[in-house]
Order: C-alpha cells, then structure tokens, then sequence
C-alpha cells in the first residue's frame, strides 16, 4: 500500500474551514470567511553585462493585502464601533489600531498556524444584502489594512532555510 503525503513528509495538513479571528489575544467572533491575506515584495531587475545565465534581484519593502473578514451579523456591534471611526466628524481622523490574529487548526482542534495582523485598521465595513424571500444568514463584512505580519506555527517558530550567495556575489550552481 503506498504511503500518503502526511506519512511520506511528516506533514499535519490544515483544512480550510477551521479557524478564529481573535483581537488584542481574545476571539473575538466566528467567522464564516477570510480572504486576501498576503505580501508581496516590490522588486528591480537588473541585468548585468557579461553576465548572460544570471540576473540580479533587487529587493524593494513589502507590500500587504487587504484582508476581508465575513462573519454572520449579530447584534454585537465591536466591528461597527471601530470601522465607525473612519466617519469622525470632528477632524481626529484617529483610528484605533490593533492586533489582529488569525489562527487556523488541524482536525485535532490544535492550533498549526497563527497569523498576527500588526497594527490592524478598519478601512471599509459592508452590511448584508437583505431579501424577504430569503432564509440565509446575514453576512457583514469588515476590511483590514495591517502594516506588518508576524507568522508562527505550532511550535512558536517560522522555519526557513537561507541561501547564501558566493563570494562572487551570485548563487552558486548545482
């Protein structure tokens, strides 16, 4: 009998659909959906003359994505509250940051990966679209702006293996 991945590579897969968004440490509600999370990094390349089988890479600040939180909506208004804060009338355009952490977990119920939104900011708020006929959940959705991200699994650690280049200055070919 073949073996299966988790067996081969020692993987604890994660599903989708286990996960809690907590701010400041506590869970803060359930929610249905989480999307657009992720950095990208700008980048310049640059071609060296004389030099045809390499290019040089060079590395600019990250860019974060616009996370989108969808819950069921309830009569909890702490979402409501701190999106509001972009409607200030009174000049102090001044909004709350916090710590946003999302935590997704294995079949088990433990917790494999937590992603912290570092200083998180409320920049839209949507409510449901309401129909008579209808007998779905209402679902409100929040949108985050974050200006960094802290990824720690399991055991507390982010794993990654650098690559160091020559004393050439080019990665060396294997």
């Amino acid at each position: 009998m073949a073996k299966s991945i988790d067996e081969d590579y020692g993987l604890n897969l994660i599903s989708a659909n286990r996960f809690y968004v907590g701010i400041e440490s506590n869970i803060s509600a359930s929610f249905t959906e989480c999307q657009g999370l992720g950095v990208k990094v700008k980048y310049e390349t640059y071609h060296e003359g004389g030099v045809n089988d390499q290019q040089r890479i060079f590395l600019g600040q990250p860019e974060f994505s616009e996370v989108t939180l969808k819950r069921g909506m309830s009569d909890d208004l702490v979402f409501w509250q701190w999106a509001s804060q972009l409607m200030k009338t009174d000049g102090s355009k001044s909004i709350e940051r916090r710590n946003v952490n999302i935590l997704v977990f294995n079949q088990a119920g433990e917790t494999m990966q937590c992603w912290t939104l570092i200083g998180a900011a409320p920049v839209g708020w949507k409510a449901p679209s309401l129909t008579a006929d209808s007998s779905n959940i209402a679902i409100e959705e929040l949108n985050l702006i974050y200006e960094g991200i802290k990824v720690v699994n399991k055991s507390g650690a982010a794993s990654a293996t650098p690559i160091n280049r020559g004393t050439t200055g080019y990665f060396g070919s294997n």
